[in-house]
């Protein structure tokens, strides 16, 4: 990734909203014709996404339900980065808490904006292997049930809209093609 100049630099800033998990900022912009505008910008931390396949090829999903969408949602195991942590310690926490395992063996399978347009939240992905029981308590606001779904079927369940969550089909599908297991049979 290249580091760019800012074709819309900012003007005034001001945030609007203070959340737990979320801010919204107003930035006032110039942009290259000379004219100004703003943005509304959700600041978000950056979070991870993790892939946990475990010895029998079964991923380790979670199931919960998501207001925004208002459906419970099929979803590989994530969550934000702490202050002071790597990704790396973020995507073991995570596994422990969501899914009670940690793992011998962590692969980075890319990183991605999950909206640029407005959020400043940048996805950290990896795939997890190596599997072993070990369980951290869970986040008292989440209700999660953990599904172990076999890795071959992962491609239908992308295509017939059981899983429809932006991080887990990216993550998936990277690591099916990592794993050479993208092809179809």
């Amino acid at each position: 990734m290249t580091e760019q100049s800012d074709p819309e630099p900012t003007t005034a800033s001001e945030v609007v909203f203070e959340g737990r998990i979320v801010n919204l900022r107003v930035d006032t912009v110039q942009l290259p014709s000379g004219r100004t505008t703003t943005r509304e910008i959700v600041e978000h931390e950056d979070a991870v996404c993790v892939v946990p396949i475990d010895e029998h090829n079964n991923v380790l999903m979670v199931r919960q339900y998501r207001k925004a969408a208002q459906l419970s949602l099929l979803e590989v195991p994530a969550g934000g980065v702490e202050a002071g942590e790597t990704p790396e310690e973020t995507v073991l926490r995570e596994l422990q808490e969501e899914v009670g395992v940690t793992s011998g063996s962590l692969r980075k399978l890319s990183g991605f904006w999950v909206s640029p347009g407005w959020a400043t939240e940048f996805m950290h992905a990896y795939l997890a292997v190596e599997l072993t029981p070990a369980r951290l308590p869970a986040d008292d606001d989440e209700y999660i049930t953990v599904e172990r779904v076999p890795l071959e079927s992962i491609p239908g369940l992308i295509e017939s809209g059981e899983i429809q969550d932006s991080k887990s089909i990216a993550s998936l599908l990277l690591a099916l093609r990592l794993l050479g297991t993208d092809r179809p049979a």
